[in-house]
C-alpha cells in the first residue's frame, strides 16, 4: 500500500513492510500493530483515523523510531539520516505538548538541537528564529506553567520547526483543546509542515481534520486499510 500521489522517484521519507508489534506473550498477547505495509512519500499528508485502541498511537511510536517492531521491516530512506540516531529528522507532537517545566519557550525549543549536537548559541539562534517564524516571541522568555494549552502546543510545534525534520508525526494533537484553539493549532501544524517541506501523518478522531489531508489511512483493529485520495478542505478562516 502507497501514499504515492505523484513521481516515485523522489521515493518515500519511509517505507514499512509487514510492520507488526505485539505487546505481552502468549495468552496475553495484543496485536497493536498487524502486518502494515506502506509508504510515506515526501510532501505527503495523511489522516490516520480509527477508533481508541485501534492502534494509531502504536503506528506512530513505530513510525517516529520510539518504538522497536515485532516484526517486519522499517526504514526511512528519505531522511537523510536515521531517526535513532539524529532525533532531529522527524518532528513529533503529542496531544500533551511535553515542554519540560524548568526551562523557558527558548530553552524548550532549543533543546533537541542542543542534544542533537550544535552549541547552544546556535540551538538558540535556531529557536529564536522558529519562534519568529510563528508569531510566538512574546513567548520567549516564558515557562510553560504560564502558557495556555493553545500556546503550549504551538511552542511545541515551533520546536519541530527548528530543526530539519522531514517528516513530521501529531498523535491527536487537538484532543485536550476546544474547538476554536484546536482548529488553531491545526493551521500552524500545517504552515509548520509546509515551511519544512515535510511529510505529514496526523492521527485524530476528528473527521473535520481528517478531510484537511488529501489521503486518509484507517486502523481498526492493528489493520491499515488507505481510502482513496480525497480533496482537502481549506483552513478555518
Amino acid at each position: 500500500m502507497s501514499t504515492r500521489p505523484g513521481s516515485a522517484a523522489a521515493g518515500p521519507v519511509l517505507r514499512c513492510r509487514d510492520l507488526s508489534r505485539v505487546f505481552g506473550s502468549g495468552r496475553t498477547a495484543r496485536v497493536a500493530v498487524d502486518s502494515v505495509s506502506a509508504d510515506i512519500d515526501r510532501g505527503a499528508r495523511i489522516a490516520l483515523t480509527g477508533p481508541s485502541g485501534s492502534g494509531k498511537s502504536s503506528l506512530i511510536h513505530l513510525f517516529a523510531a520510539l518504538d522497536a517492531p515485532s516484526a517486519g521491516h522499517i526504514s526511512w530512506p528519505g531522511l537523510g539520516a536515521d531517526p535513532r540516531r539524529d532525533r532531529t529528522r522527524i518532528g513529533v507532537v503529542f496531544q500533551a505538548p511535553s515542554l519540560i517545566p524548568a526551562l523557558d519557550v527558548t530553552e524548550n525549543v532549543a533543546l533537541p538541537q542542543v542534544l542533537a549536537g550544535r552549541s547552544d548559541t546556535a540551538a538558540r539562534a535556531r529557536a529564536r528564529t522558529a519562534l519568529a517564524r510563528l508569531g510566538l516571541e512574546p513567548l520567549a522568555g516564558r515557562l510553560p506553567e504560564e502558557l495556555s494549552g493553545g500556546q503550549a502546543h504551538r511552542v511545541a510545534l515551533a520546536r519541530v520547526l527548528a530543526g530539519t525534520a522531514r517528516l513530521v508525526l501529531a498523535d491527536e494533537l487537538t484532543g485536550q483543546l476546544d474547538h476554536r484553539t484546536g482548529a488553531e493549532v491545526l493551521d500552524v501544524l500545517f504552515e509548520t509542515v509546509d515551511m519544512l517541506g515535510a511529510a505529514l501523518v496526523v492521527s485524530t478522531h476528528d473527521d473535520t481534520i481528517a478531510g484537511r489531508c488529501p489521503v486518509r489511512w484507517s486502523m481498526r483493529g492493528g489493520r491499515l486499510q488507505i481510502r482513496s485520495p480525497t480533496t482537502p478542505v481549506p483552513p478555518t478562516p
